[in-house]
């Protein structure tokens, strides 16, 4: 196992590098370039210049490539042009929601997902089948932000059964620990904190975990129904082993290898920032922060941000890599 994730982990090292690479040079073609998003369309060609010495847009591209390496290795992603704060400080503000609102959504997905796929699997053609398969379709086809604004209209601003917007309730003297609402209720032992931020994650988790939901019903009644299939569950089927053993040995075992990826890959998604959600709520997250940050053309939010967030995204599909040879161990000799 350790030779495994070892040699995972290597492999990891050039694809971060190829991106960095792209990244940068995608970066630096956007036009208007940062000297626009600070000075405005009067500036003064003088003006200009000065400011892009100042961020050291000057020096060749080789130069500042290997600075912006330098100094992500030492995680001084810089300031923003925008906000005037360091990258990293904006960072770890924010993305512990989006980490919350992720999982939310997430565990959401996963809790109802895989019993739905598995059970409409078990029972193809019937009545259940046919409502998993057509609720998926829905999932998928409605836009997140649409079904964000109803459930928004309707369980917060009609019946008043949610909080509409934010992370917690401003009123709370809540105590932070980790940047993380809820963790740091229950860590400092303020119930009413931890609660109240977690009722905070319910709507925007649901409106997120919308499409992931209906993939993974998807992914797992497909998955499920191509080991069903198989001449190993026959055969343990007619060796007279119990429906809860069969299910749990041999076909949740074997069906869950694309269904961890899908989950993987989705999440690395969520993480990413949930940009439209996160507006409707007026959730502070990352997504609508770097969003705002493209169109402001802020470099170092930009470099820092995405580079973060795709070294995230290659640790999750690590992880995933992880869950392959624990559910099947053959993989870690492929």
């Amino acid at each position: 196992m350790f030779r495994f994730i070892v040699r995972r982990l290597l492999q990891l090292v050039p694809a971060l590098f190829g991106l960095s690479v792209l990244l940068f040079i995608w970066l630096h073609k956007l036009p208007g370039g940062p000297e626009s998003a600070i000075l405005g369309e009067r500036a003064t060609p003088e003006m200009r210049a000065a400011i892009r010495e100042n961020l050291g847009l000057d020096e060749p591209i080789l130069v500042q490539y290997g600075r912006f390496m330098r100094r992500l290795i030492r995680l001084d992603l810089g300031t923003s042009i925008s906000t005037k704060r360091e990258v990293t400080t904006e960072f770890l503000e924010r993305f512990p929601g989006t980490v919350e609102l992720a999982l939310t959504a997430m565990l959401i997905a996963v809790a109802l997902g895989i019993p739905l796929g598995y059970l409409a699997a078990r029972r193809r053609g019937r009545f259940l089948d046919h409502v998993s398969v057509a609720g998926s379709l829905i999932g998928v086809c409605v836009p997140v932000f649409f079904l964000a604004y109803v459930l928004k209209a309707i369980f917060a601003e009609h019946l008043h059964l949610f909080p509409s917007s934010g992370r917690q309730d401003p009123t709370i003297n809540a105590t932070r620990v980790t940047n993380f609402f809820v963790l740091d209720g229950l860590l400092t032992r303020e119930w009413d904190a931890a609660a109240d931020a977690l009722w905070h994650l319910v709507l925007p988790g649901l409106a997120l975990a919308s499409i992931p939901l209906a993939v993974i019903v998807r992914i797992t009644r497909a998955s499920v129904l191509e080991v069903l299939g198989e001449d190993y569950i026959r055969t343990a089927e007619a060796k007279g082993l119990t429906e809860r053993v069969v299910r749990n040995r041999h076909v949740l075992r074997n069906a869950m290898l694309p269904v961890s990826t899908t989950i993987g890959l989705l999440t690395g998604g969520l993480l990413s920032g949930a940009v439209l959600t996160e507006t409707v709520f007026a959730f502070s997250g990352i997504g609508a922060f770097v969003a705002d940050s493209i169109s402001h053309r802020d470099y170092p939010v930009l470099m820092g941000f995405i580079m973060i967030i795709a070294v995230i995204f290659v640790l999750v599909n690590l992880i995933v890599d992880i869950s392959y040879s624990l559910i099947d161990p053959r993989v870690r000799v492929r």
